[in-house]
């Protein structure tokens, strides 16, 4: 029943999109205007609430209760766990805006800031950090760790609806359950979309730097097919083959990327803003997570701030129960830190490479990059790249990288809704993945087709509102599970004790 209403709800809105495209869009815009103005402090809050419930869990007494067994030892090891849990989490989003994000701060500045000027350029920074930081895998980290927590400790099946059994008792099995991961696959499918469709663009935006080929709907639509051929193949081979493989090559690829970067671009000057970017990160992170503009009616928190929330959101579903499937045998402090530092630190350093080199190159340079990005947002990263020795080489790197990501993403995906409209089982038929990994690849279609950029971003603020009272509710429910692993047990109780 899930699969089936489900897989019908996004085929229908695929069907609107071919359909009507205009209309699709128009609707799409008025419900996003409804979202951001009515429940945009709703995101702030539930998500900065988020960050300080992972911390809370990490060095609380629960920190020691392990996600499976006592004697119960991690699947995979730490390399490995990384680079599947950051392939899945943040892979091509983080290759996309590495430099556009900084210029397009630089041009249109936060906190009013006088724009191109040396602090719009410190804001520039300090907001890539805040939006790709602690506050995403903060999401995950919940998400994920309840999913895993449940699954391998409580011995419930993989889903959603599961998690709530503290809550709603045996109603997490019924219409209610159901209901619930059927908004899970929804906002799932949305939120790796607006993935895949970002992926689609970067990707036509490398090969017409290195090639000149058309960068139009036509030539994203033809790269759409050709890599969901791919990544069905490599959904067909199981986690630990396609995925993982494919997981450990993207970092492996992204490293070498990162690194040839940062020494042969201005090095001291990356430095610097990696250090003075973590400490005005960190000095404003509560102001941060809590600003909106009621009184100068603005629109940047509304376009930046809200859209990633939402987009974190909307991918936390999957990115959750995907690190779940792989987080077996850690416990709950090795998990919350793990997922939220480590990925955190990596994106920081990202940024300071791509966004520092673009930002060095247009204010003491004379690049023109940020000129050239407002008109094709895609072009940033490549232009970037292009004025650095060995451009092309530079170039065509990146473009596998972010081919290598949207396959691993997609993947991935393929694998967590299979997982969601399968009952719960930690392998889902290969059938199952294939009608997801075709209906994802057309959802990313249709929504460029109706909107490009705007209707992606429009795209996952929307699917993401329901699931973020679902989201707010599974902590709780975690919570009161979590409690009773230190109430006195009855008499009669005949279980092993729990670890303290």
């Amino acid at each position: 029943m899930v699969f089936a209403i489900a897989a019908i709800v996004v085929l229908l809105f695929v069907l609107w999109g071919i359909i009507s495209p205009q209309n699709l869009a128009e609707t799409s815009t008025s419900l996003l205007n409804i979202t951001t103005e009515k429940f945009g402090w709703f995101y702030l809050l539930a998500t900065f609430s988020f960050l300080l419930f992972s911390i809370f869990l990490a060095f609380s007494r629960y920190g020691s209760i392990k996600l499976g067994e006592d004697d119960d030892v991690p699947q995979y090891s730490k390399k490995s766990w990384f680079a599947m849990l950051f392939s899945a989490g943040m892979g091509i989003g983080l290759v996309f805006w590495g430099a556009a994000e900084p210029l397009s701060h630089y041009i249109d500045p936060p906190q009013n800031a006088s724009p191109q000027t040396a602090e719009a350029a410190r804001l520039a920074m300090r907001y890539s950090f805040f939006h790709w930081g602690l506050h995403a895998w903060a999401i995950y980290t919940v998400i994920g760790l309840t999913i895993a927590y449940f699954t391998f400790r409580k011995k419930r099946s993989g889903l959603i609806s599961s998690v709530f059994f503290p809550l709603i008792g045996e109603k997490a099995d019924g219409p209610l359950g159901k209901a619930i991961d059927i908004l899970a696959i929804i906002a799932t499918i949305f939120g790796v979309a607006t993935s895949l469709g970002l992926g689609t663009l970067q990707i036509n935006g490398g090969l017409h730097s290195l090639t000149g080929l058309s960068n139009n709907f036509s030539t994203q639509l033809t790269i759409i097919v050709i890599v969901t051929i791919l990544y069905l193949a490599s959904a067909t081979t199981g986690l630990d083959k396609g995925i993982k493989i494919l997981s450990n090559a993207n970092l492996s690829i992204a490293v070498v990327l990162l690194v040839f970067v940062l020494f042969v671009g201005p090095t001291s000057f990356i430095f610097d803003v990696f250090t003075t970017t973590i400490g005005s990160y960190l000095q404003n992170l509560v102001q941060m997570s809590l600003t909106l503009t009621p009184f100068s009616q603005g629109n940047w928190i509304k376009s930046w701030t809200l859209f990633y929330w939402a987009w974190w959101i909307a991918w936390a579903p999957f990115v959750g129960m995907f690190i779940a499937r792989v987080s077996r045998g850690r416990t709950i402090k090795e998990f919350v830190l793990g997922v939220l530092l480590v990925p955190s630190l990596f994106g920081f350093l990202w940024f300071a490479v791509f966004g520092g080199t673009a930002l060095n190159l247009e204010l003491f340079h004379n690049g023109k990059i940020a000129e050239a990005a407002q008109t094709d947002v895609t072009s940033a990263l490549f232009n970037t790249l292009q004025q650095l020795p060995l451009g092309n080489i530079l170039s065509a790197i990146a473009t596998l990288l972010i081919i290598t990501f949207f396959i691993t993403s997609a993947d991935s995906a393929t694998f967590v809704l299979g997982m969601l409209s399968s009952k719960g089982v930690q392998n889902p038929s290969t059938k199952i993945k294939l009608v997801w990994g075709l209906l994802q690849s057309s959802i990313a279609a249709v929504l460029l087709l109706s909107g490009g950029l705007q209707g992606l971003q429009t795209a996952s603020i929307i699917a993401a509102a329901p699931f973020s009272i679902i989201l707010a509710f599974m902590c709780y429910s975690l919570y009161l599970a979590l409690q009773e692993e230190f109430m006195p047990r009855k008499k009669d109780d005949k279980s092993p004790p729990k670890a303290d």
